[in-house]
């Protein structure tokens, strides 16, 4: 066995796997199912009983997905029936800092004390919040309802991964994770489809049509829930007395939540603003005050900082905070692309990014296959992130008059480059810890994308409306010499003082009154977006190049052959058979 094998799968510490392992292979495995064990006793699901499992896991992803994007699609008219336009970034900021914070605490308590209970908790909590958002009457109590969404949200994507986890080994793991990318991009085009068409209804049944949007979410929780109780059984883990780190969850809290809030709110404060500066000291001090406190609590630590000594852990936690934000932010804009400069609505916006679903199950369905068949991941992750730097560069490249077919050909290149990236780096991970650490290495990864993705997101946007005003400007004081603008002029008089009242600076606060300009008028405006579009791309590129770097880093250690659950078994025999 390697010395970085040795290192990277230790159950206890960093160097003392050896001995341990070595008497782990010599132990008796448990009795499986034909020895008439049952699959919560030995840990061995068959191929039946995994989908059965998976079923469940997968309506609870589907809420979080499926309600983020639909939510993203419609805020604006919930915002003006609630009469609070100007409030409704903070519905998505209280949604995105509970549900970040709370993705590591999920993870480290699931494995003290099990994943099935935290995994129902997720789910209702989700569900009480769902209602709760239903009922909103102010942009304030949606804010607060959809802060206690946020806190089921952070445990239903790593809970169902680190339950994938348990039940199956990691070399056929990657078969089944393929099937969660699968719920990742069918909710990015449902979600456009289905906000349009509810938040497009005036009532449904005598409710606003944007409260079904949160409604909606109710009988799929509670179809999870049904299946998740029935179906679900893993053992309980081996109970010991933890110290609990709350020291360390409230130190988090005091990281994130000024460093997610100056995220979302950055570019109407602005990142230099004495608001700002405020929230960078604050989250300053309390990552210092999380490492501090880690470090003393050791292996009871909310992050063990031991796990970051093994390669593949920081790698892979790097990689997913870098990648995150080249890719999420550049899924951002997608949306935009389609609806305003080519003057798609939110439902038909949603249906062209078939194209994207498409390349990441392509994606997720070819590595998933070949890595059971071989037990090889690395170059899985390094060709996928080194597509989606070449994605980023054509799109880059894209215009406001390109073809929507040449569009739609670099998003299933994206597609596949998403598909071939996100499970392997986290099988990865998976593999390479002790499965007593599974939760809180899953939850850890999780949470480093999600991080990376909001900060993304957010640096993106930022440059998107800085250098909108002057594209746009430039576009219209260009396209004003030309002949087909002046002649559009002349048919349409009326459109002149809507283009008067509109301009560059009114396209940052509605972009509406472009859809119902000539074409020919329109054109300098779609093609200003475009420019700021490009010009993040590349950024974007950028970012995802250094990300291509850091995950060909990555080791590629021998997949194990069996099960979370069963591996724990082992280290159960093998210490105890140490301690004998």
């Amino acid at each position: 066995m390697s010395d970085e094998l040795m290192s990277e799968t230790s159950p206890m510490s960093e160097t003392d796997s050896g001995p341990i392992d070595a008497v782990a292979a010599s132990a008796p495995t448990a009795p499986g199912p034909a020895d008439g064990g049952t699959p919560e006793s030995t840990g061995s699901f068959t191929h039946r009983q995994i989908l059965t499992i998976l079923a469940g896991l997968m309506l609870g992803m589907f809420l979080a997905a499926l309600d983020q994007t639909i939510v993203a699609t419609s805020i604006r008219t919930i915002a003006d029936d609630l009469q609070g336009f100007s409030l409704q970034a903070w519905a998505t900021t209280a949604f995105l800092i509970t549900s970040t914070i709370s993705t590591p605490l999920y993870g480290k308590l699931s494995d003290i004390y099990g994943r099935k209970p935290f995994f129902l908790a997720a789910i209702t909590i989700f569900l009480f919040g769902s209602a709760l958002c239903g009922l909103s009457q102010s942009m304030y109590e949606l804010a607060a309802f959809r802060a206690i969404q946020g806190l089921g949200a952070g445990g239903l994507f790593s809970m169902a991964l680190a339950i994938i986890g348990d039940i199956v080994p990691p070399r056929e793991r990657s078969k089944y994770q393929g099937y969660f990318l699968a719920v990742f991009g069918t909710s990015s085009v449902l979600g456009p489809v289905v906000g349009g068409l509810l938040a497009g209804a005036d009532t449904i049944g005598g409710v606003a049509g944007w409260r079904w949007i949160f409604y909606l979410n109710l009988p799929i929780g509670l179809a999870a829930l049904i299946v998740v109780t029935k179906v679900l059984h893993l053992p309980a883990p081996q109970r010991r007395k933890p110290r609990i780190d709350v020291p360390g969850a409230l130190a988090l809290v005091v990281c994130l939540v000024p460093l997610l809030v100056i995220a979302e709110q950055g570019r109407i404060w602005g990142w230099g603003s004495g608001r700002a500066l405020v929230c960078y000291a604050i989250g300053l001090v309390g990552l210092i005050a999380f490492l501090l406190i880690e470090r003393a609590f050791g292996d009871d630590a909310l992050l063990p900082l031991r796990l970051m000594r093994g390669r593949t852990f920081a790698i892979g936690s790097a990689s997913s905070l870098i990648v995150g934000m080249g890719m999420f932010g550049a899924l951002a804009l997608l949306p935009q692309y389609l609806q305003i400069v080519k003057g798609s609505s939110p439902t038909v916006g949603g249906l062209q990014l078939l194209p994207l679903v498409l390349g990441i199950m392509s994606g997720a369905v070819v590595s998933g296959q070949f890595i059971a068949r071989t037990g090889r991941y690395k170059r899985f992750p390094v060709m996928g992130t080194a597509l989606l730097v070449v994605a980023a560069l054509l799109f880059s490249l894209v215009g406001a008059e390109t073809p929507l077919w040449r569009t739609m050909l670099v998003m299933l290149l994206f597609g596949v480059g998403l598909g071939f990236n996100m499970q392997p780096i986290i099988l990865a991970v998976q593999n390479a810890v002790s499965p007593r650490e599974m939760g809180v290495a899953t939850s850890s990864v999780t949470f480093f994308r999600q991080m990376g993705g909001t900060i993304g997101t957010a640096v993106f946007l930022s440059v998107l409306f800085s250098t909108l005003t002057g594209n746009i400007g430039s576009s219209v004081t260009d396209s004003a010499r030309t002949p087909a603008f002046q002649q559009a002029l002349v048919e349409h008089p009326e459109q002149a003082a809507v283009l008067r009242a509109g301009g560059a600076g009114g396209a940052l606060q509605d972009t509406s009154f472009i859809s119902s300009l000539d074409d020919r008028l329109a054109l300098p405006f779609r093609t200003g977006f475009s420019d700021s579009m490009d010009l993040i791309f590349l950024l974007a590129a950028g970012v995802l190049s250094i990300g291509l770097v850091t995950t060909s880093l990555l080791p590629e250690l021998p997949l194990r052959t069996e099960s979370g659950l069963q591996a724990r078994a082992a280290e159960d025999s093998a210490l105890a058979a140490e301690a004998a």
